[in-house]
């Protein structure tokens, strides 16, 4: 792969989740650990637990796949966890995992990009892994923005501010 070609694309998926990192944020800092902790029904997922999926599915697929680490990932106990975790802690957990994955994304090369890898039993390019968690870690900080304006009652404004 051409080195600036990789180079844009470890530098886009480096940007993204500081942006989801940074709208995550902003989220809980406008909602109450019960609102963070509140399921709709069980078939729901609470804010909390996207976020212990989110670390779960980052620390699989980079820490793990890319940066070969053991697989420590319990998936099931990411949407059990019920009130477990201030949300000090859940965004600490977030950022923390995220710095790693972040300086494990930092540390790939072009050649490896297109290396093979088995996260989850799957077998990827770590191109592939990078573009999934980066994707994964979009779309569910969507639903969070979602259920954030939702239970706050209004717009976010966390890319643009609308015109009113």
């Amino acid at each position: 792969m051409h080195d600036s070609v990789a180079s844009l694309f470890l530098d886009f998926s480096d940007r993204k989740l500081v942006t989801m990192q940074d709208n995550l944020a902003s989220c809980c800092a406008r909602l109450t650990e019960a609102q963070i902790w509140a399921k709709g029904g069980e078939h729901e997922n609470s804010i909390a637990n996207l976020i212990l999926h989110l670390c779960g599915n980052m620390r699989q697929w980079i820490l793990h796949g890319i940066r070969g680490d053991e697989d420590v990932r319990t998936r099931d106990a990411e949407f059990e966890a019920a009130g477990t975790m201030s949300t000090e802690e859940l965004l600490g957990l977030f950022a923390g995992v995220t710095a790693e994955c972040r300086a494990t994304i930092a540390g790939v090369s072009a050649d490896r990009l297109v290396e093979t890898i088995h996260p989850q039993d799957r077998t990827v390019s770590v191109l592939e892994a990078i573009a999934q968690v980066t994707g994964h870690v979009q779309q569910h900080v969507g639903q969070i923005i979602l259920l954030t304006k939702q239970m706050a009652g209004t717009d976010l404004d966390l890319t643009m501010p609308r015109r009113r």
